[in-house]
Order: structure tokens, then sequence, then C-alpha cells
């Protein structure tokens, strides 16, 4: 098949909800990948984010094949071994309680406010299942969750949104005290807002609002789907702040690019949804779940030191370069924003480096840099060296 080919196979067949660049992917290993007619690519993008230790790699292939040979799904009506060693692995590592497995970001964050509304429904009764969130803020692409996303531009098209949701300026603890009140039963935030152009939150402000929630009763809820599962240089991003959350969710790199989701709940709150109350035909998919097993082996202590060191020579290579359309960088781990100037147009930056041979991504009015976190600094120093010379002569 041809790209010319692909594309018209695409434009007839598909929904077209998605702004694609003109380029086709075909295969990949490691960090590089080739398109249809061979040209290579280093990924800056990762799936956006979903990728965490590259592509093809030999321990994931093996773990998905022998498990799939064994078995590829039965009903959450049965027990098997691949989730129950998988939830295990990430309360251990996260120090949360209890795991509960779906398919996607949004359906992870659809379970925190599911849990946040049943523990203040059975603590206090109706009334008090209001949940505060952020400007700027991205949570996923289901009704409530765009409900909940802190970003107007997300909102056309599909009124009524349920309600339930109140949103204050990030940063500021006067802001979120003004639409504060009696029917919150929780705060829902990103450490590091992803889609809104990837910026972290102040520690101070983490620290006084999990200080609020507690004395409030309010649950203190962490999306994780961009900044989990190593992208920071830890775990997740909240074991760099100090927390601990009440609820977190993940998705993205869990199943190092199998449809993974869910969310971990700490002690007080692992059994507030019982039989019954939440469910998923395919959480906790025995395929998936030994795909992510292996990806939290790979990402261990001494790797995710290492994407902390890899993050921290991106950004110093980005910023020594000098480039005229670029400003300073922003981020944790290899989760990073560089800052577009004035004047210059992050899309079409963007579009320049992936027509050279660079992938990367837009947030915000940043470009968005996420890397497989098993790059290594011979792919790292490729990429760099195609930003340079895109960029450096604009």
């Amino acid at each position: 098949m041809t790209h010319e080919d692909l594309v018209a196979l695409d434009h007839q067949y598909t929904m077209q909800t998605y702004g694609r660049y003109d380029v086709d992917i075909d295969h990949g290993k490691g960090a590089t990948l080739w398109d249809l007619a061979g040209k290579a690519y280093i990924d800056f993008a990762a799936g956006i984010g979903v990728n965490a230790i590259g592509y093809a790699n030999e321990r994931w292939v093996e773990a998905i094949y022998d498990q799939a040979s064994r078995l590829g799904h039965v009903s959450n009506l049965f027990y098997t071994q691949p989730y129950a060693k998988l939830a295990e692995t990430l309360c251990r590592r996260s120090g949360m309680a209890a795991a509960f497995f779906g398919n996607s970001g949004a359906e992870g964050n659809e379970g925190l406010i599911k849990l946040a509304r049943k523990y203040s429904f059975d603590k206090y009764g109706k009334g008090r299942g209001t949940i505060l969130t952020l400007k700027n803020s991205f949570h996923g692409r289901t009704s409530a969750t765009l409900a909940a996303t802190g970003q107007e531009v997300f909102h056309n098209y599909f009124h009524p949104f349920p309600d339930g949701f109140r949103c204050a300026r990030a940063g500021s603890m006067d802001a979120l005290q003004e639409v504060a009140g009696h029917d919150v039963c929780a705060v829902l935030l990103e450490l590091v807002q992803g889609e809104g152009g990837v910026y972290p939150m102040d520690q101070d402000y983490v620290h006084d609002l999990a200080v609020l929630c507690a004395e409030r009763d309010w649950l203190l809820l962490v999306d994780e789907v961009q900044t989990g599962i190593g992208r920071t240089g830890t775990l997740f991003a909240f074991q760099q702040y100090g927390i601990i959350p009440d609820g977190v969710s993940f998705a993205k790199g869990i199943a190092g690019g199998l449809p993974m989701g869910g969310f971990l709940a700490n002690e007080r709150c692992r059994n507030v949804l019982g039989p019954g109350t939440h469910a998923s035909t395919f959480g906790g998919n025995p395929v998936c779940a030994a795909a992510a097993q292996v990806v939290l082996d790979i990402l261990d202590e001494d790797a995710l030191a290492a994407v902390r060191e890899k993050g921290r020579y991106l950004r110093a290579s980005i910023e020594a370069m000098g480039l005229p359309p670029l400003g300073a960088t922003r981020g944790l781990g290899l989760m990073i924003g560089v800052e577009v100037k004035e004047g210059w147009d992050n899309r079409d930056l963007a579009a320049r480096l992936i027509q050279n041979g660079l992938l990367v991504l837009t947030a915000g009015p940043a470009l968005r840099l996420l890397p497989p976190l098993t790059i290594t600094r011979a792919e790292l120093d490729k990429g760099l060296e195609i930003l340079k010379s895109t960029l450096q002569s604009l």
C-alpha cells in the first residue's frame, strides 16, 4: 500500500475527527519509526505519551504473545492472575491501597468522579456531589469529563453537559475558595496540566490544597493519565509533591501501547465502590495486564532516574540552541513544554519538524515533547539535530 492509497482508504471509510499530519507510520523500533516509503522519524511524541517503553520491545512482545496464547479475555466475574499481580505492583510502588482497571484515561477519571460522589453520599447523603476542577485542565472526551475540563474550547457543540462541576483559576487558593460551597465533595486536578500547555503546579499550592481537602473532607483526586507511569521521573507525579491523594487515575503509558486505564484509591476509599456500583467489560484484560506488568518491571528506580536525567538533558540542550521561534522550557521528567514565541504558530512549527523526521506534539500555545521513556541518548541527539536544523534559519 502506498501513502496515497492509505489516505484515500482513511477518507472513504473513517470519520474525519482527527486533524492528521500528512504522514503515515508503518513500524518502529526503540524510539525510531518508519513510514511506508521507508523514511525514518525520531519519536518525541510516543503516541501522546502511550509508548512508554518505545516500539517492538522484545519483553513486551513476548509477554503479550504468551498471555494471548493462554487467555485473551474472560469476564470479571472470575479471577485471573495478570490483573491481580498488576494491582499489587501498582499499589506497592505508589503507596495506594486498591486498583480498578478500565480502558482509557477518560474512563479512569469517570471512575474517580463516581468514587468521590459515592464516598460523600454514603457519609453525608444527597446534595454534596459537586467536584471542583481547574481552568486550563483537560480530563477526557466523555460528556462528564468534558464538563470537568477547564477549557471552553472543548465545550462547543455537545450541550447540555452533566452538571456537578465548578472551575477555579489554577494556582490560587482564593479563587478555589470563591467557587467552593457546602455541596462540594472533591477537587480533581492535574499536577502538570498537559493539554493546556505543560504547566506544572506549584508545590505550595498543592500542599495548601491537600490541607483544605482534609479540613473539609473533600476527596483529593489527581488525574495522572499523562503524568503517571514514569513520565515525570517518578512512577506518579504526586510522589514529587509530598501528598497521598484519595484517588489517582492512570492510562496512556500503563500498558505500553495497548488500551488500558483505571484508578487507584487510598485506604479510606478502597471499599467505597462495592459489587454492582462500577464495572468495565474489558477492565483488567489479561493481555493488557501482562503487557503493563512488563512496562512496570522495565521502569524500575534506575530507569526512572534515567528519565529525570534525560529530561534535564533535553531541556538544557533546547534552551542552549537559542532557536528563534522557541523560548523557555518547562515540565517534569520527559513531559516537556517548549514556549513558542509570539508571532510563531506552534502547529506550523510541529508540521515542519514532522516533515523533517521529528515527531512532536502541540499543547496549548507550546510545543510538547513526550518521547518514549527508554529513548537512547543517540536518538535524543538525532532528534535535537533535526530540531536545530529545521528551526535555526526561520
